[in-house]
């Protein structure tokens, strides 16, 4: 568990500095890009949509997780529009949170209750 702490305070410090940059260089907008590649139907489309899938599945696992519950769809939404960001934040938090338990890392506490 120790080395993937350590892979995701690497994605939060990467991530940050990498927006930071983009956001002083370019603003913060940045919907109408990522849809806007999709409707040309090249490779930079391609990968947006698949980005955007990956999303979905880490939205619907964190709900599902939390048994759809207020928090799980909270969280989900978080999933859904903060990316690989939040969801590194997220899983880092959450593997201390569950002192190393894989098993209610992956299933959540209601689960392995």
């Amino acid at each position: 568990m120790t080395i993937f702490r350590i892979f995701l305070i690497l994605i939060i410090a990467v991530l940050v500095s990498y927006t930071g940059i983009v956001i002083a260089n370019h603003g913060i907008v940045f919907l109408p890009f990522f849809f806007g590649d999709m409707l040309k139907m090249e490779w930079p489309g391609q990968f947006n949509l698949d980005f955007m899938f990956v999303l979905t599945l880490s939205a619907l696992w964190i709900a599902w997780r939390y048994r759809f519950s207020v928090t799980g769809i909270v969280l989900a939404c978080l999933a859904l529009f903060g990316g690989s960001l939040f969801l590194a934040t997220y899983l880092l938090v959450l593997s201390w949170q569950v002192k190393c338990n894989v098993k209610r890392f992956l299933l959540g506490d209601a689960r392995t209750a």
